[in-house]
């Protein structure tokens, strides 16, 4: 029997919650979660990466259709607690944050062992900037999505808040696997 594929972006600034939104709706849907996070910054230096610009966006168009694009939309004050209080297992991507997702032992990986890093870009005197810099580059990218009839925003200060609303939505699409109450 044949599965329907689902193409999906899931757009947001730093910190906003995309990677947690996005493993959540794999686990739930039994989809493939590629992060463009992780891509991103093994790509940063090169200028690549989808689709973070108008340009990127059309030509993601030009390769795919979209079923579905969301756009988590956080206030700055949340987004500038949550990244300077982010650490990184930067040999598996695993993301801890201080506040509401702490490593068993302060500065190193639950799994491994291994030390959490901070990425520059989420140290305090780098975060305005970086979150300026995604509000001017997404706007038109957004509004692109917007105007085709694809984009679903969702608004809040807690990811468990908005999951449900992300999951009754990919529920209209997709069958689930899993119930949005295992998290």
């Amino acid at each position: 029997m044949a599965s329907k594929l689902l193409r999906a972006v899931i757009l947001g600034p730093p910190g906003s919650g995309k990677g947690t939104v996005c493993q959540r709706i794999a686990q739930s849907f039994g989809l493939q979660h590629l992060s463009s996070g992780h891509f991103l910054r093994e790509n940063i230096k090169a200028n690549t990466g989808f689709p973070r610009t108008l340009v990127q966006a059309e030509a993601l168009d030009k390769i795919c259709e979209l079923d579905l694009v969301i756009t988590l939309n956080i206030p700055f004050e949340t987004l500038k607690d949550r990244l300077s209080r982010r650490w990184i297992h930067p040999p598996s991507g695993r993301v801890y944050n201080l506040d509401f997702n702490p490593p068993h032992v302060h500065g190193f990986d639950d799994i491994t062992g291994e030390p959490l890093v901070q990425q520059e870009d989420d140290k305090p005197e780098a975060v305005a900037a970086r979150l300026r810099q995604y509000k001017d580059v997404a706007k038109p990218v957004i509004e692109l999505y917007k105007s085709r009839g694809v984009l679903h925003q969702f608004s809040g200060t807690e990811t468990n808040k908005i999951w449900p609303y992300v999951y009754t939505l990919f529920s209209n699409k997709i069958t689930p696997i899993q119930s949005k109450e295992a998290y």
